[in-house]
């Protein structure tokens, strides 16, 4: 058993950030399935929010952010993450982070889709690469913090999986050491959740493979309430392109000038929208789905042509260089997009601090709902809501274990045992059952849904759900088949959550309630095993 006193599950902004906090505080162990840099944030390409303009104010900014989020944002919690931006900000430039700069030496501010104002610090199109790789550089340097790249973690361990009733809090986490096939038990009063999202779950997305709903599906277990999953946000413009599947063709690209057009060559958002392809993302993905069914054409177009070849090639460098290895120039050519699933904007229901329903478990970052984005997320304030969760999760966590002196009880967990389980001896199941399951969500939980589709989801899910666990526990564990079990868990998740909302509002669009109505849910919708 190997003691810290706290184990961090994920190496992004929101992960590192924490982890670099606490290691003033105690050792801190950071559990990653892959290596450090393979995270959601390093994927992020748009940017980060704040405030940094005196044309700007941090009033405009809140206003924005509910005005995407369809009436569901927590105000308070908005407030508190905006007016931190700037310290967040200063956290990262102490950190060594570089924000492109304007001739002048001031922060060269983007816009996005919902924004009234240029907000968005940048460095080139690759800002959440430059945010990571200072993150793990400082990470790797620090004493305190043990860095287990290749380890999965599987499950987190309470009192009352250990059949302790009294209440219910963390006393550590199972572990898959993947390059020895070993099982490791740590033993933490401390788990922190900061997995990234869940785009995995569709068969298009934007996401890296790692975002499975990992640490969702282990909240989920251990007992910790879920909200608002239904809230599933597709990207409008994912390169369309048979051999880049998955390539993100930044917001920024229109809010520097960009178009969506047809094939035909002409603009079609101000059909949907005076605000054009600036439009909130939920409004542009359901426009061009519509478009694209109406058409009967495979994809939209980006058009910023009208730039010259200079500008894209240093404003968007790594775009630019994506689409010349396809033989698509941007400085000639409109860019084929289509919708991808790219974010979750419910997940583990937390306090803005990060405290979950259960003592001892947080949640930061994507994997965490704490009201910010309501129905909708406005664009670049992921960024900044894992940097602004960290720092509050770690005073308040650290905060809590001083006053209650937190000392480790005597209190056995017990080895992970495989009892007569077998090797896997057809990977090919699960990869069966993992396309089935992005498939069936993309057919009939994506951007547009209906009741009939969501409960042939259901029906499908619950099944496959069977079958996963008599997997699960007949087979040794891998990194596929815990993949494969939370995948099957988040979809499930979003489904239910789904089928309980009988409204059309941000991202959650079903045909049979086209219409917002605060009659109905006005609020989260909730999940926990207790309520199941």
């Amino acid at each position: 058993m190997i003691e810290y006193d706290y184990v961090v599950v994920g190496t992004g902004v929101s992960g590192l950030s924490f982890a670099l906090r606490a290691a003033k505080h105690g050792r801190v162990a950071v559990i990653t399935k892959r290596k450090s840099e393979n995270s959601n944030t390093s994927w992020a390409q748009g940017g980060i929010c704040c405030v940094a303009d005196k044309e700007d104010s941090f009033e405009s900014h809140i206003a924005d952010t509910i005005g995407a989020g369809a009436g569901l944002c927590n105000k308070e919690v908005v407030r508190k993450i905006v007016e931190s931006a700037p310290d967040a900000i200063e956290d990262m430039v102490n950190l060594g982070v570089e924000f492109d700069k304007t001739s002048t030496g001031e922060f060269e501010l983007g816009k996005e889709g919902g924004h009234t104002q240029r907000r968005i610090l940048h460095s080139k199109d690759t800002t959440g690469k430059e945010i990571s790789e200072n993150l793990i550089s400082s990470a790797k340097k620090s004493e305190q913090i043990d860095i287990f790249e290749h380890h999965f973690a599987i499950d987190v361990i309470t009192k009352e999986k250990l059949g302790i009733k009294e209440n219910n809090e963390v006393v550590g986490i199972y572990v898959l050491d993947e390059t020895k096939a070993k099982i490791l038990t740590f033993r933490t009063k401390n788990v922190i959740l900061s997995t990234g999202g869940c785009g995995r779950v569709y068969l298009y997305t934007t996401n890296p493979d790692i975002a499975t709903g990992d640490g969702l599906a282990m909240a989920y277990r251990a007992g910790a309430e879920i909200a608002n999953m239904e809230f599933i946000q597709f990207h409008p413009t994912c390169l369309y392109h048979h051999e880049l599947k998955n390539f993100l063709i930044s917001e920024a690209v229109r809010g520097e000038g960009g178009k969506l057009i047809g094939k035909n060559g002409k603009e079609f958002m101000h059909y949907y929208d005076v605000r054009g392809s600036l439009a909130p993302r939920d409004i542009v993905a359901r426009a061009i789905d519509h478009e694209i069914k109406r058409t009967g054409e495979p994809c939209v177009y980006v058009d910023i042509s009208h730039k010259s070849k200079e500008y894209i090639a240093g404003r968007f460098p790594n775009i630019y260089k994506t689409c010349l290895s396809v033989n698509i120039d941007p400085s000639n050519d409109p860019i084929p997009v289509v919708p991808a699933a790219h974010y979750q904007c419910g997940g583990v229901k937390t306090s803005i601090d990060g405290q979950t329903s259960i003592k001892g478990l947080y949640a930061i970052g994507e994997v965490a709902c704490t009201g910010l984005h309501g129905a909708n997320r406005l664009a670049s304030n992921s960024l900044l809501e894992g940097a602004v969760m960290a720092a509050r999760a770690a005073e308040h966590m650290t905060l809590q274990n001083k006053e209650e002196k937190q000392k480790f009880e005597d209190l056995m967990i017990p080895d992970w045992t495989s009892g007569e389980a077998e090797d896997v001896d057809e990977l090919v199941v699960i990869y069966h059952n993992w396309d089935e399951i992005r498939r069936l969500m993309w057919d009939y939980v994506s951007i547009v849904r209906t009741n009939k589709r969501l409960k042939r989801a259901a029906t499908r899910l619950q099944n496959l759900s069977k079958e996963v666990q008599e997997f699960y526990w007949n087979f040794k564990i891998c990194s596929e088949l815990l993949e494969l079990r939370n995948l099957v868990e988040t979809a499930s998740l979003i489904v239910r959550c789904a089928q309980r909302r009988e409204e059309s509002r941000g991202l959650h669009y079903t045909l049979d309630f086209p219409d917002i109505d605060d009659s109905k849910i006005v609020n989260d919708t909730f999940i926990s095993l207790q309520k199941h």
